[in-house]
């Protein structure tokens, strides 16, 4: 089995869908918790993928967190060695700060669900063409990006102008979640209960939600992640 880096840097979110795709194409995560105290790897070695997930940190950070320059030291080397990338949430906003973008506080967070839009680049995109072309997704972030020079942007959000790019033809930020699943969100929603509280949301809400709106955002989320795991082989 090919092997991923795979950097976990807070506890409730996993590869969660993600692992299940990449794990039934022949793929084998290999996670490093960061949010532990894991090492990020210097080298790619022989790993096929990187992927980086979410966090509550900010890129900008790196005194509090020092493994973020490391994460963006091992995006680079992906990069440069053009294995495929994919970033999820903080994941997303590392890859956009180490293509040159700029990443900074929204004017307001944006956590729930809510709907996202497919642009037309996303209907000749290789893992987003058979994608429904609007859908609601789950989102839990404070910052936001600039779209990269290099990179073509993908999807956005009626608070969000860039939700997804591409760069190059592997190198993928997903700032909203397709990787969820219900024990995630229970526990992102138990774990960042003071952040819910400070933006006066209400995470039995959210947890009720999921029933309407997980099953249809999976159904994308395995398309795209299948899509991106061929990359991988």
């Amino acid at each position: 089995m090919a092997r991923l880096w795979v950097l976990q840097n807070t506890q409730p979110e996993d590869l969660g869908l993600a692992g299940q795709v990449f794990q039934s194409y022949g793929l084998e995560p290999t996670n490093v918790r960061t949010f532990a105290g894991e090492e990020v790897p210097r080298y790619m070695g022989d790993a096929a993928g990187l992927v980086v997930l979410g966090g509550p940190m900010g890129v900008y950070e790196h005194n509090r967190y020092p493994f973020l320059e490391a994460a963006m030291r091992l995006i680079d080397q992906a990069l440069k060695e053009e294995k495929p990338v994919l970033g999820v949430c903080l994941g997303s906003q590392l890859l956009a700060a180490v293509l040159g973008a700029s990443v900074t506080h929204g004017p307001q967070k944006e956590i729930g669900w809510h709907p996202v839009e497919l642009n037309a680049a996303a209907s000749d995109d290789l893992l987003m063409a058979d994608m429904e072309r609007s859908f609601v997704g789950y989102h839990w972030h404070g910052d936001i990006f600039e779209v990269p020079q290099s990179a073509t942007a993908l999807a956005s959000s009626a608070q969000t102008a860039c939700q997804a790019f591409v760069h190059g033809l592997s190198a993928y930020g997903i700032l909203f979640h397709m990787e969820i699943t219900e024990r995630i969100i229970a526990d992102m929603v138990q774990a960042f209960a003071a952040e819910i509280r400070e933006e006066n949301l209400d995470g039995e809400q959210i947890k009720a939600a999921t029933a309407q709106h997980l099953h249809a955002l999976q159904a994308n989320g395995r398309i795209f992640f299948q899509n991106w795991a061929t990359l991988c082989l």
